[in-house]
């Protein structure tokens, strides 16, 4: 019995304890920054951050001469069938983008999930006339490399059939002009949607997080454009 008791109490401290490492990285690691070596040479690209004040999308040109999203991302895949002039990107848990439309329908199973990497992923993607609509959108600006790194990340993080990206058909996307893809990798308390973010700024070299799982992290290193600029 005693040692049974001795096993749980060194059982439930070491839980604790990773806990609180847990805790801590949260909330101390955002602040320490990495990059930006590359971010304020050419700037031949512009880019935005936008945020929900949660989840964190990357907004990139559709179209320029760099890349065509439209070839990863057909425009037919949205309800109205339309396209934009800016694409936002984000990764998530494709249980709760699928089921979890408003906080009200998140359920105890679907975070359980989300939490510990039980579910695969999808890409979500949104297109936009402009940000001007924004209240927490931040602005960058990128070298032509810098961008071509986002392009293999973004394209790294989908999954392909016959050279296609795989769209999941569904009824629960947000609105008219957006979409779901299947993607690789799971969400979890270490991998959120804005740690994918996050890792995106690192693979340009532009200013990011040592590493965050909330998009505060992220707009720690940014200033937050007026809303009506773009």
């Amino acid at each position: 019995m005693t040692k049974t008791l001795s096993c749980l109490l060194r059982g439930t401290i070491g839980l604790a304890m990773v806990l609180i490492c847990y805790v801590a990285a949260v909330f101390l690691l955002p602040y320490l920054k990495t990059g930006g070596t590359q971010a304020y040479g050419k700037q031949e690209v512009t880019l935005d951050l936008r945020s929900n004040g949660v989840h964190t999308d990357i907004v990139v040109p559709t179209q320029n001469a760099e890349y065509d999203w439209l070839a990863v991302f057909p425009g037919r895949h949205t309800r109205n069938g339309q396209t934009e002039r800016w694409l936002a990107i984000g990764w998530g848990d494709k249980n709760f983008y699928l089921n979890t439309p408003t906080w009200a329908d998140l359920t105890v199973k679907t975070a359980i999930k989300a939490a510990f990497g039980l579910s695969s992923s999808a890409v979500h993607v949104t297109y936009y006339a402009d940000m001007k609509d924004c209240n927490r959108c931040a602005e960058l600006a990128v070298s032509r490399e810098q961008y071509r790194s986002l392009i293999r990340y973004i394209r790294a993080s989908l999954q392909w059939s016959k050279g296609h990206t795989v769209w999941i058909p569904t009824d629960s996307v947000y609105g008219q002009n957006d979409a779901f893809y299947e993607a690789v990798g799971h969400y979890h308390l270490l991998n959120t949607c804005n740690t994918w973010a996050n890792r995106a700024l690192k693979v340009m070299d532009a200013d990011a997080a040592v590493w965050t799982v909330s998009e505060q992290g992220i707009f720690l290193h940014y200033s937050l454009m007026q809303p009506a600029m773009r």
